[in-house]
């Protein structure tokens, strides 16, 4: 039970509670849930039970595990950073942004969103803030490794499994509150029922853009590729086949995503707020909600905080990747490693942070600010990269075999890895990698060319 929290927890973030909402609500509801447990399926669960082998048979991070799997003169080994380098980007914007959730919970509890204010100003002034932004990247920053510093059990797995619960809970509390809202149930319509006019009519992406997003967002919201379910997986005894516990943690992941959306959705429909607000639903749409709501006070609360924890969760999980890293490669202690770790991750973090301010005219063609290129730099290339070197390590000679990866992988009690995909996974995965990652680059590319 353990296992499969901080394994979801380390999953569960943002992606799920920000992300999973707002393009749900771009690219046609159900219909794009659909998509998107399709390819959860097929692309998300074979890449997370790679992961979780190459881990548990090595019992040690991308650091060493590579190093310690591999046939003589393979060269897997030279990818080992990459999983550094990933973690310590998806942290450069992740702590910002879970700042953000923090400062909302903060906000939100002391009364600012009781329609006094105006919401976009409050965010845009908050965001415009550099110190009131460092402030609350270093508190989670600070947070996050304290927790991490106690150790894996006593710090992390004990807090994960506090936090995970209560984020369940929480969300079962606003998913009754937000489904019994009079006027929600066209917005449950809109989320539940599958109307496939809303992918091939789309007003904001064409169906192959819709595709795309479906498929890079099933591999985002895993978190696989950047080796951090990899450690958990060096957690994982021998007593149980890793597919079940992969099934398990995707579950939790996409069932936290799609009870997101049954709080947001019939809310907005409910109080007439269009649902393809984009990446502002959470921060600029919704707290216009809570504020029309009988005790929206309460209700906004309880949101913000089931936010924070989950965006919480995945910063202790990736901040436990990139200490273990450091630990295995270079043989030191737990606390050496978060004394040389934080340092470099707060000042790292900082660009983000002055992205929306006094860098705010940093802007690059095709891409956009700080935080869009450190996104783009992570889950356009750094991700889908990670996540064909797990394949292809686990399906070819040149790696560690498909005979090896199975025999690890169905070690144990539980849902066996079925024989019969092994063409797909050797083949027909890394063409779907291959798909996300030059569709990726795709507007990007027309921009630098001017065929935009």
């Amino acid at each position: 039970l353990g296992f499969i929290l901080v394994s979801a927890g380390c999953a569960i973030g943002l992606g799920n509670v920000w992300k999973f909402p707002y393009m749900a609500g771009k690219y046609g509801g159900a219909a794009f849930i659909l998509i998107y447990l399709v390819f959860l399926v097929l692309l998300g669960l074979p890449v997370l039970v790679c992961e979780f082998a190459v881990g548990r048979a090595s019992r040690k991070s991308t650091a060493r595990a590579f190093h310690d799997l591999e046939p003589e003169g393979a060269n897997f080994h030279n990818f080992s950073y990459m999983s550094m380098v990933s973690n310590y980007v998806l942290m450069m914007f992740y702590t910002s942004v879970c700042g953000w959730m923090v400062a909302y919970l903060f906000k939100t509890g002391i009364g600012t969103f009781d329609g006094t204010h105006d919401i976009p100003t409050v965010f845009s002034s908050m965001i415009g803030d550099p110190v009131e932004m460092a402030g609350w990247m270093l508190l989670v920053t600070l947070v996050g490794f304290a927790i991490c510093a106690a150790g894996v059990q006593k710090g992390v797995e004990r807090i994960t499994k506090v936090m995970m619960a209560a984020l369940f809970v929480l969300m079962a509390v606003l998913c009754v509150h937000s489904c019994l809202l009079e006027g929600g149930q066209e917005g449950l319509a809109f989320y539940l029922l599958p109307n496939f006019d809303n992918l091939f009519n789309n007003p904001n992406a064409s169906f192959p853009q819709i595709v795309y997003a479906a498929m890079s967002q099933a591999m985002f919201m895993l978190s696989i590729g950047v080796g951090s379910m990899s450690i958990f997986g060096s957690y994982v005894t021998r007593d149980r086949k890793l597919t079940g516990e992969a099934v398990n943690v995707a579950l939790l992941d996409a069932l936290v995503a799609i009870m997101a959306g049954l709080i947001i959705f019939p809310a907005c429909f409910a109080y007439g707020i269009n649902p393809d607000a984009g990446p502002g639903l959470v921060f600029l749409t919704l707290p216009t909600v809570f504020e029309q709501m009988p005790l929206g006070h309460l209700w906004s609360t309880l949101f913000f905080l089931f936010v924070a924890a989950a965006a919480l969760s995945s910063v202790i999980a990736v901040f436990e990747a990139i200490l273990r890293f450091t630990m295995d490669q270079w043989d030191i202690s737990r606390k050496r490693a978060v004394a040389i770790n934080a340092p470099i991750l707060v000042l790292l973090s900082l660009p983000c942070v002055f992205g929306y301010n006094v860098w705010s005219d940093f802007l690059v063609p095709g891409i956009g600010d700080v935080q869009s290129l450190e996104d783009f730099i992570l889950s356009n290339n750094i991700l889908p990269i990670g996540c064909l070197l797990f394949v292809l390590f686990c399906t070819t000679k040149r790696g560690w075999g498909w005979d090896k990866f199975m025999a690890e992988a169905d070690r144990g009690e539980g849902i066996a890895f079925p024989k019969w995909t092994r063409l797909w996974v050797k083949y027909g995965v890394p063409a779907l990698i291959l798909i996300v990652f030059f569709t990726g680059w795709a507007p990007t590319m027309q921009t630098w060319l001017g065929l935009a």
